[in-house]
């Protein structure tokens, strides 16, 4: 094996491993912004369940009635 050989050899396992490199990196970048993601779902799911709860209480006939009750102490 001549000194050209030797060369070229040695600088393609260095951009292999270069390109190894960045791809386990960017890999643990996507499973990382998947943790981040699926907590962020989370999050929306509680919150919108929050929502159609207080939508319910909002839209109850009582909580109206209690309204109306509340706006008559006051006249």
């Amino acid at each position: 094996m001549g000194v050209f050989e030797m060369v070229v050899i040695v600088t393609l396992i260095g951009c292999g491993t270069g390109v190894i490199s960045e791809y386990l990196k960017t890999k643990r970048k996507t499973a990382a912004g998947n943790e981040e993601l699926d907590d962020a779902l989370d999050r929306i799911d509680d919150l919108e369940e929050r929502v159609r709860v207080l939508e319910r209480v909002v839209t109850d006939h009582r909580y109206d009635l209690a309204q109306e009750i509340d706006n008559l102490k006051d006249s």
